[in-house]
């Protein structure tokens, strides 16, 4: 392996309080960071009242939060090593949590769109900031724990999010999606600042710093977001819109990556994917992206479009993968700490090939009892696969690029969920609208069964709705047919998710084992 190896950290046998304390704080941010992406999803339509905006116009409450955290996602890196990781950390958590209480206070949806914005912007330095400090700050004999805790924190975010902001808004108000960001934002701003020491700034990084980078950087992953987002909604290339920011993602990302490879301080180091170790780890986090975030999404469509449950009852369903990435956490810190990384990251791969392959039996009846098994399983695997995934692509970098590899990183995982999702939302109306046109050619009047099944729902419905019972017979079957190709739609979906974890299972091939004391120590 051509890459440079970092010197070995210095080994501890015990943690200080102090630090700790100010690692786990900056966890608990991280999860807030994460949480805000999901968390208004189970209550657009009640936000979208509140504001007096319509359904298109208020998925910008969400849409707008994800494009402005993806920017900064990179930028982290250089931010830190610019400031140090306490005043990048304590600033992000402060700015966060100023526009969470703006954002409760908003009284339109132009305001909340900005002030949403804002606090993605700002409050995603929390999350590379926090992959890059578990090296910093911790020796090697103690990585494994807390790796398995940053794994855990980054995948149950989005599990929880939507149940939890189904709770906050029925039990109290939308509001409460943000006002419940005030206190433990405040409180982790102060605890950072007070406890977190383990870097110094370099301002010189500031007469070098890189704006037409900045710009072009912003201005290609921001387009590319809102591509992904609202392509397939508006038919991709078919709108103006999307056609648009779809040339100027192109045309800036050929300046972004020119300017990445061509600048003594570029704004995002490139440099990283020498590294073969963390280029084929971030494979793995763009491919756990697409897992994490699809299946999220997904699973709660099926449970609200065909079963008719609401989010409550879909987070009831969805629980049980959060309370098995809680029981797994344990038991993968200590294989992680005494077993091959690679090892139990092929294990997870393919448990999680498994899991969405199970859960891609779905039928119009299925509910908790024939999906708790798959999403419990779910749950492990995205635990055995998540630690090893961090330590296997951190773990060989050295302290200079650490930062900056930590942002790119967790990029790489973002632009999974997002290109995942484009993906699933394109092959669900995709594959419905083919289900459909086939069921709807099977059910002729050719066929007996279906003439007596109409007969017997309009005599069903005669008592109640008279002369008008046939049309709502053939009403029904309509339903029938749109439901079932919703179902099957999304079987095909699981399993092309599947396949994704499958055939990335190879790449593990190709890795080398991160020495257990590799990648960090001071970064002074």
């Amino acid at each position: 392996m051509s890459a440079t190896r970092a010197m070995p950290a210095p080994q501890a046998t015990e943690m200080p309080l102090r630090a700790r304390l100010g690692f786990m704080a900056m966890v608990l941010g991280m999860f807030m960071a994460i949480l805000d992406i999901q968390i208004v999803s189970a209550s657009i339509s009640e936000i979208q009242a509140g504001l007096a905006a319509s359904p298109d116009e208020a998925s910008w409450v969400q849409t707008s939060y994800l494009i402005a955290e993806i920017v900064m996602i990179p930028l982290s890196g250089f931010l830190s090593r610019l400031l140090s990781t306490r005043v990048l950390f304590t600033a992000s958590a402060a700015g966060f949590t100023f526009f969470s209480l703006a954002c409760a206070m908003a009284s339109n949806l132009g305001t909340m769109i900005v002030f949403r914005a804002a606090q993605g912007f700002i409050g995603g330095a929390m999350i590379p900031t926090v992959f890059a400090a578990s090296f910093l700050m911790f020796p090697g004999n103690k990585r494994a724990g807390a790796t398995v805790i940053i794994g855990l924190t980054a995948t149950l975010a989005p599990t929880i999010g939507p149940t939890l902001g189904g709770w906050l808004t029925q039990s109290f108000s939308w509001h409460w999606l943000f006002l419940i960001n005030v206190p433990i934002g405040a409180l982790i701003a102060f605890a950072v600042w007070s406890t977190v020491d383990i870097d110094r700034p370099d301002r010189s990084l500031l007469a070098r710093f890189d704006w037409w980078g900045l710009l072009f950087m912003a201005a290609f992953l921001g387009s590319l977001e809102y591509v992904m987002e609202e392509g397939p909604r508006w038919d991709w290339l078919a709108d103006a819109g999307v056609r648009n920011l779809s040339l100027l993602a192109a045309v800036a990302g050929v300046l972004f990556f020119w300017r990445a490879l061509t600048q003594a301080e570029p704004i995002v180091d490139l440099r990283a994917f020498r590294n073969r170790n963390f280029a084929i780890g971030c494979l793995f986090s763009f491919t756990v992206g697409i897992g994490l975030y699809g299946s999220v999404y997904l699973l709660p469509l099926f449970l609200g479009r065909v079963r008719g449950y609401n989010s409550m009852q879909i987070g009831e369903v969805m629980f049980i993968t959060g309370v098995c990435m809680f029981l797994t956490a344990p038991f993968a810190g200590r294989l992680l700490a005494r077993t091959d990384p690679r090892l139990m990251l092929a294990a997870g791969l393919l448990l999680f090939f498994v899991a969405i392959w199970q859960t891609a039996q779905l039928t119009a009846d299925s509910a908790f009892p024939e999906l708790a098994f798959p999403l419990g399983l779910r749950g492990v695997a995205m635990m055995l696969t998540m630690a090893p995934v961090n330590q296997i692509a951190l773990g060989t970098m050295p302290p200079a690029q650490l930062k900056g590899a930590a942002g790119l990183y967790n990029l790489m995982r973002n632009a999974g969920g997002a290109i995942g999702l484009a993906m699933i939302n394109t092959l669900v109306t995709d594959r419905s609208y083919a289900h459909r046109t086939h069921l709807a050619e099977s059910l002729n009047w050719a066929r007996p069964y279906v003439g007596e099944y109409q007969s017997t729902l309009s005599a069903a419905m005669a008592g109640r709705l008279g002369d008008a019972s046939d049309v709502a017979a053939l009403g029904r079957i309509k339903s029938l047919v749109v439901q079932q190709g919703l179902v099957l739609a999304y079987n095909d979906t699981l399993l092309l998710m599947a396949g994704c974890f499958l055939l990335s299972l190879p790449l593990v091939l190709l890795l080398q084992r991160p020495k257990k004391a590799g990648g960090g120590g001071e970064a002074h």
